[in-house]
């Protein structure tokens, strides 16, 4: 018998977003879809007109077109997925040889 994961389980975003609204009103937006467990967007950069924040989402089977749809109905643009993490558990992120090279 062979276990279903439970899809998509964390999602991070890299998103272009106006001023308005503001990132507490995303953040409740995207915290109230089904299957959403949790929300945190980090603000990384701010210009005239715009701010560049990262979006993590984490939950069970999370449905990323809908996802996409409530950011561009607040006026973001999803500028890439920097990370995914699928199945029944999250695995961490290992520091490898080659990650201490980029150092």
């Amino acid at each position: 018998m062979r276990l279903m994961g439970r899809g998509i389980r964390l999602l991070v975003l890299d998103v272009l977003k106006p001023h308005q609204p503001i990132v507490t009103e995303l953040a409740l937006g995207l915290s109230e879809l089904e299957r959403v467990e949790g929300v945190n967007i980090t603000l990384v950069e701010i210009d005239k007109e715009t701010e560049n924040v990262k979006i993590t989402i984490v939950g069970d089977n999370l449905d990323y077109e809908e996802i996409v749809r409530t950011i561009e109905e607040f006026g973001g643009v999803v500028h890439s997925i920097d990370m995914v993490a699928a199945g029944r558990k999250i695995v961490e992120e290992e520091e490898t040889p080659q990650d201490k090279l980029e150092e």
